[in-house]
């Protein structure tokens, strides 16, 4: 797996096209999978959050998983969220998705019962030898309740199995903490969760990024990726003004859930995916459809259906 040694590059969280609350759109996450690849991405995640993970039967997780094998046929690496309050089925899902042909997984802490650093370490220990794929953790304290620190993350990556690390705490001072610390690991994966963090996280050292606007833009995160890469600030500079005008298409209603609501609902504008959402969120009325189809016209995107 040396293309895991490290990961690097645009690796975005897939959403998970609906056709009901309990069926996968095959047809959809199939044309999704190959606008991300079009677009030169160097990977792809599902059952992440923008993904809807956590809220998804076991049987469309599965499903996800399957198809997205399928369809990406090793052509980038496939990266799977195995986030579960229960140890075992994180082991059965990594399970399968090794089955699948899948290449590494992601964990974030188990939600609900809340655990401390010594908890987690320990949580970690007892998982990782027990998973048959390359694991990443994921810090998503927003969600989980909890904050992997710098010192729980160093003593986690001493395990073998753990190849990497996704951070959505969206603190870009502990990003650099965390850079700090795993500056003599050149095999160690540090990618970036906000995209709007994303150039940042690069040009100071990280890996890449996981984001979520890359369902959407592949070619524009790619572009940043190696702006940030190359040291090129000024072009940088203009990429990232493109990455602060796609966020208003996250921000169309007052839900918490806007972000992914925003993605579907852009893409299903463009023909790639319907924007069913799981419960217990629903997809964009009009009034937020109709500003979205204005937020489209007004960045010229191309192929947007009338």
């Amino acid at each position: 797996m040396d293309h895991l040694h490290p990961l690097s590059g645009v690796i975005p969280p897939l959403v998970t096209p609906l056709l009901n609350a309990d069926t996968l759109d095959e047809a959809g996450f199939g044309r999704l999978i190959e606008h991300v690849l079009a677009g030169g991405v160097h990977g792809v995640f599902v059952l992440g959050t923008t993904g809807e993970g956590p809220g998804l039967s076991r049987d469309v997780r599965y499903a996800v998983v399957s198809e997205a094998c399928r369809r990406v046929a090793k052509r980038v690496p496939v990266l799977v969220g195995i986030s579960d309050s229960s140890f075992t089925e994180s082991i059965r899902l990594a399970e399968h998705a090794a089955a699948c042909g899948a290449d590494a997984v992601v964990l974030a802490p188990p939600y609900y019962f809340p655990a401390g650093q010594p908890e987690l370490l320990e949580y970690v220990r007892h998982l990782a030898p027990r998973l048959p794929l390359p694991l990443f953790l994921y810090n998503m304290p927003a969600m989980t309740k909890i904050d992997i620190s710098v010192d729980t993350l160093l003593r986690a990556a001493e395990l073998e199995n753990i190849i990497g690390f996704k951070d959505s705490s969206g603190n870009m001072i502990r990003f650099h903490e965390y850079l700090d610390a795993f500056r003599d690991r050149a095999d160690f994966s540090l990618l970036m969760g906000p995209e709007e963090l994303m150039g940042e996280a690069v040009f100071f050292g990280g890996h890449g990024g996981i984001a979520g606007g890359a369902n959407l833009c592949p070619e524009l995160f790619v572009s940043l990726y190696e702006a940030a890469r190359r040291h090129e600030a000024e072009l940088l500079l203009q990429l990232q003004r493109k990455v602060f005008q796609l966020r208003r298409l996250y921000f169309c209603g007052q839900y918490t859930s806007s972000t992914i609501k925003g993605i579907k609902c852009a893409l299903s504008q463009l023909g790639i995916c319907g924007d069913f959402m799981a419960e217990p969120f629903h997809a964009f009325r009009e009034p937020e459809r109709l500003r979205i189809r204005q937020l489209l016209d007004e960045m010229n995107w191309p192929g947007r259906e009338a």
